[in-house]
């Protein structure tokens, strides 16, 4: 729909908090990216990627409302898991950026009332603020009838959409797809999949800034009064329990497979379980130690230790990257 140049496009944003978790989930741990979506990074795409469906300057185009909605462990429970520090963290860099929190108690059948409640909050905010348009950050089919009532009102939808599939640290695939009745009902909808693995952006700078990197990651710390966090050595277990074999193949989807010295059948193992290596510094016919576990596939290598003294190549460092919020949190 084009705009006047000068008329102001109002933007409301609205996160399914779950949603947004697993997809910065994946492109940290799964995609050849290695690292999470940028709160900041992706509110200005969407500032000119409204800009430019409007058809007006992305001067006129502002977010006036941000909310996001997830369940949340009980304190005692995210202590217990350490993940209190990582929660209040990551409750920082939402307030930095102007993004109301919205959280509802974890109960022993996962997320109960969070989409009713953001479909609630986002029609009643519409209406009260007049948004030119709202952007959902969902894949959730549940949430079709809140598109169908924003139409009616006049607000048009931008959806933020990804699709993915990657295999996970016990060997399973996983699929993530965005329901197609968003999409049909959606104003713009956006597959950001798409955008972020089309090799013609690849150095478009705005696409690149949808990612948090080392030097950000230690400007949000030293923004919060925090050091580096020191991450602490891992015990090993005893080389009586391990066994050695080599590296046979590498996937991007940050696993690969171990020939054994014994004489059995390759080993499945994830890149969770290399502990004193970058995965992406591992390089085939690397020697490595291991226990050998069991998924409900078969066998799989634990514990993980790469026997070369150097590691190969140029990255960016052997710990554990800072994680303002944790897979664990699922």
């Amino acid at each position: 729909m084009a705009n006047n140049a000068k008329s102001f496009t109002k933007i409301g944003i609205f996160y399914d908090g779950n949603f947004f978790l697993h997809v910065s989930n994946y492109y940290q741990y799964y995609h050849q990216r290695k690292s999470r979506i940028s709160i900041s990074g992706l509110h200005e795409y969407i500032r000119h990627r409204v800009a430019n469906e409007e058809d007006t300057d992305v001067r006129y185009c502002h977010i006036v409302d941000a909310h996001y909605f997830r369940g949340r462990l009980r304190a005692q429970d995210a202590e217990q898991r350490d993940l209190l520090l990582k929660e209040r963290l990551f409750d920082e860099v939402l307030m930095r950026e102007g993004v109301t929190t919205h959280y509802l108690p974890l109960g022993p059948d996962g997320e109960k009332g969070i989409d009713v409640w953001l479909a609630l909050e986002a029609y009643e905010l519409a209406i009260y603020k007049q948004f030119d348009v709202l952007v959902l950050v969902a894949c959730d089919g549940d949430f079709r009838p809140l598109l169908r009532k924003l139409n009616t009102v006049g607000t048009r939808v931008m959806l933020l959409a990804w699709d993915f599939e990657y295999t996970d640290r016990h060997n399973v695939q996983k699929l993530t797809r965005t329901a197609q009745v968003l999409l049909d009902e959606a104003t713009y909808p956006v597959l950001m999949h798409q955008i972020i693995d089309d090799r013609s952006l690849r150095n478009d700078q705005q696409i690149n800034n949808l990612f948090l990197y080392p030097k950000e990651e230690q400007a949000i710390l030293s923004a919060l009064n925090l050091s580096t966090p020191v991450i602490a050595p891992i015990p090993t277990p005893p080389l009586e329990q391990r066994s050695e074999g080599v590296i046979q193949s590498l996937k991007e989807g940050g696993f690969g497979f171990i020939t054994p010295d014994e004489d059995m059948e390759n080993i499945f193992f994830h890149f969770s379980e290399v502990k004193n290596r970058n995965f992406a510094a591992l390089r085939l016919g690397d020697r490595v130690s291991y226990i050998l576990g069991r998924n409900d596939k078969g066998y799989c290598a634990t514990h993980i230790m790469a026997l070369s003294v150097e590691p190969h190549g140029n990255y960016v460092g052997d710990t554990m990257p800072f994680i303002p919020y944790d897979d664990d949190l699922m």
